[in-house]
Parts: C-alpha cells; structure tokens; sequence
C-alpha cells in the first residue's frame, strides 16, 4: 500500500489526482490486476469523472453546494462541517480501477479527484493494488 499525501487549499475542491495513481500503479509493476483508492477522513472523498474540461469539476462542486448547503443553522452536528459530512457520503470514500497492461482502466476523458469539503487541510489517500 501507498499513501498520496495531498495539501488542498480551499474549503471545497476536487484535485485531480490521477498521475499520482498512476505512479503507483507503475512502482508495483503489476500487469492486471485492480487498483482500490480509499480516503480515511469523513469530509473527504474520491471521484472519477472528466479531466479534461476543468469547467466540469466546478460543475460538480456548484451541484453538491446546491444540495448540500453549508448554511450552519440547517444542522445539528456543533463542529460545523456537516455538510462536508454529507457531501463525503455522496461522493464515497473509495474507488476500484482495473489494471491492464500496466495502465489503469480509466476512458478517455476519466481521472480520478481526491474531494475535500472541509479544507484547507492536509489529508492522505491509501492506494492498494491488487
């Protein structure tokens, strides 16, 4: 297993994330296999999506602010992030990706984001390839 260690640097923001699996996925010089990215924190997550267009992850960002706003009096949960808890639960925790040929299985437009909804923090990403 190996640990990306990401600084984010906004309260919400999605970082591509998917050169750094890559390095991974090269380092264990598995040929087939699966890759299974977990995120330990519960105002985080990880998402696949299009890296080609950044408009897109802003995209993405403004939804989930839509239907989880960050309004504290909405809430009970006294710390005041709950809405980074529930922004965590929707976008998950983990991700699986196929190996082949040494390459993840990602198409064409797909990279993988490390999600933070609670930042700036600095958060780790656990990367497994099987």
């Amino acid at each position: 297993m190996e640990i990306i260690k990401v600084k984010t640097h906004k309260q919400n923001e999605l970082i591509d994330i998917t050169a750094e699996v890559e390095n991974v996925v090269k380092r264990s010089k598995i040929k087939e296999g699966m890759c299974y990215i977990y995120v330990p924190h519960t105002t985080a997550g990880v998402l696949i999506n299009e890296n080609a267009d950044r408009s897109v992850s802003k995209d993405i960002l403004a939804a989930l602010d839509k239907m989880v706003p960050l309004r504290q009096d909405f809430y009970s949960h006294m710390e005041g992030n709950s809405a980074a808890h529930i922004k965590s639960v929707l976008v998950g925790i983990n991700k699986t990706i196929f190996i082949s040929d040494s390459k993840l299985c990602l198409g064409t437009w797909q990279g993988v984001y490390f999600c933070e909804f609670d930042g700036p923090r600095r958060r780790d990403i656990y990367v497994k390839i099987f």
